[in-house]
């Protein structure tokens, strides 16, 4: 039985990813919290009726997202959503979600944790991220060699994350539907009412390729000038999130 104000840790894990089991186990050897796996939601088994529930086909939020959702992608945002509600029933301060494809420095990760605890109940949503944090960033905290830091614009990747009992049951009023990706929900923060933040260093790695490549897309085999539309559309896509970021900085008296 979890006490009230109690942290753990929630480890999505894909039943069919065999080949991610061993990972799996490496994160709860080296996680120092109290953890769990959580089955992760399997999109290829969702049937029509399931996704129509879940997923609108028309844009919920501004900027409009260029592309159609796979299945994949779908199920990875169900995931999450499944882990948010066992933080919010559960009773919990907060809840540490990991993805099964990262690596974690058990002596960096520690002290990134212990500083994220310490600000998750103002920070909200605290990112663990495998790459780096780059241009300006506001810093919220520092402790021993570890800084938790607000970028400008929220950064994709769900690969790590605390999040507090109250996001968690935020995050899941504004998701019953959804209309894009969950790390790109996540970083619009004109519509979760709270901009991501980052542990930095975060003692995390990526480790997809090693544990079988993404269970969410695969390498796409469409003709050239299909794949060099996707691109120009993502970059414009970028463009204008940023550009919203910017103006929800400057509304809420941020300087961007």
């Amino acid at each position: 039985m979890n006490k009230p104000g109690d942290i753990q840790a929630f480890i999505i894990h894909l039943a069919r990813a065999a080949a991610r089991r061993p990972q799996v186990d490496r994160i709860l050897a080296a996680c120092p919290l109290p953890a769990s796996v959580i089955d992760a939601v399997d999109g290829r088994a969702l049937s029509a009726g399931e996704i129509d529930a879940v997923l609108s086909h028309g844009s919920l939020h501004a900027p409009h997202y260029p592309f159609e959702m796979t299945v994949g992608e779908i199920g990875c945002f169900l995931s999450h959503r499944k882990a948010w509600q066992m933080i919010a029933d559960q009773g919990l301060r907060a809840g540490l979600v990991i993805e099964d494809d990262v690596e974690i420095d058990t002596e960096v990760f520690a002290r990134a944790l212990d500083l994220a605890t310490e600000c998750i109940d103002q920070a909200g949503y605290i990112q663990f991220q495998v790459r780096p944090v780059n241009g300006r960033a506001e810093t919220l905290a520092s402790r021993d060699g570890v800084s938790i830091v607000r970028p400008p614009v929220g950064m994709r990747r769900t690969s790590a994350q605390l999040v507090s009992a109250a996001h968690a049951r935020h995050l899941l009023q504004v998701t019953e539907r959804f209309d894009r990706p969950v790390d790109g929900l996540l970083q619009m923060s004109w519509v979760t009412g709270i901009a991501m933040s980052c542990a930095v260093p975060s003692g995390l790695s990526d480790r997809t390729v090693e544990t079988g490549g993404s269970t969410i897309s695969l390498k796409s085999r469409k003709p050239l000038l299909h794949r060099l539309a996707r691109e120009l559309n993502r970059f414009l896509y970028r463009r204008r999130i940023r550009a919203c970021s910017v103006r929800h900085l400057a509304s809420t008296g941020v300087d961007p």
